[in-house]
């Protein structure tokens, strides 16, 4: 065999890794930049207090509305307080709220839903009216309402968003119970005896519960905008406490000063692409006919 002939064999057995490494490339490239972007905010919010020689509520007017420098990488706000420390610190509390928002809100409305299915009824006409009722409100104007009503404060707050966030599992649970119901694997579970509280949480949910999972991983980035919305308005957390919403507000009328609002606004930016990136790749990942092309 010549030389050329064996380049030519080297080069068609290393032809289908190229194809499989460019067809993985194309379907999950986008979703693996999201969940490096997501980790690489998880790791500043464990770490931050190692990342940065700053406390995030030192003030000091002596260094107001300084421009990126050396010593203060993203300048200083219009009290002296160093922007890139807030901006570390404000990751805690984005994430954590995000996060127990969606879990809470998913867990809740898709038990809620997948009862309402399961029970039929007046039981399920009352528990989807109600929902469809919270539905007819848009969420950032409900929760902006609620949070107004009961105060100032993360934990209001929190409580704000889930009780428009919950609605939209329910609903979703709901179509999702009504399919499996139907399935032979469920008519079988009753035949034998199986309560029906066993055979929702043991069978019907777990097979329903890709949808599911894809919604929880697009609706995080929609729970921290959201959060960030309300403290924009003055709704989220209290002063002096760091949070990317309410550091945008602080800088909203700063034109020249604009790191002041522009990297609390990046921020917010890379989170929300980072869960929608890896959402998308979640429900690609889950969707059989996506894996075969």
């Amino acid at each position: 065999m010549t030389a050329f002939d064996q380049a030519s064999a080297t080069l068609a057995a290393l032809a289908p890794a190229r194809s499989k490494g460019q067809r993985w490339r194309r379907r999950y490239g986008i979703a693996a930049i999201g969940a490096a972007i997501i980790l690489v905010w998880v790791l500043i919010a464990i770490l931050c207090s190692y990342l940065t020689p700053y406390s995030p509520d030192t003030v000091d007017v002596s260094i107001r509305l300084r421009p990126p420098s050396a010593t203060h990488w993203l300048g200083t706000d219009e009290l002296g307080r160093d922007v890139l420390t807030r901006l570390l610190y404000g990751s805690r509390i984005s994430l954590f709220t995000g996060l127990v928002v969606v879990l809470l809100g998913g867990a809740f409305g898709t038990l809620v839903g997948g009862a309402a299915a399961f029970m039929r009824g007046r039981g399920e006409e009352l528990i989807m009216r109600l929902t469809d009722l919270v539905l007819c409100f848009p969420p950032i104007i409900l929760a902006l309402a609620i949070a107004a009503a009961l105060g100032i404060g993360t934990r209001n707050t929190i409580i704000a968003m889930l009780v428009v966030w919950w609605p939209k599992f329910a609903r979703l649970a709901h179509s999702l119970v009504l399919v499996q119901r139907s399935q032979e694997y469920v008519e079988a579970a009753v035949v034998v005896g199986l309560k029906p509280a066993r055979i929702l949480l043991r069978h019907i949910i777990p097979n329903a519960v890709g949808p599911l999972i894809v919604l929880v991983t697009l609706d995080l980035g929609n729970a921290i905008i959201t959060f960030a919305g309300l403290s924009f308005l003055g709704l989220g957390v209290v002063p002096p406490t760091p949070e990317w919403g309410s550091m945008v507000a602080e800088g909203r009328e700063l034109v020249e000063q604009w790191w002041v609002a522009a990297f609390p606004g990046f921020a917010i930016l890379s989170v929300v692409l980072g869960f929608n990136f890896l959402g998308d790749g979640v429900r690609d990942w889950l969707d059989p006919k996506a894996r075969q092309r």
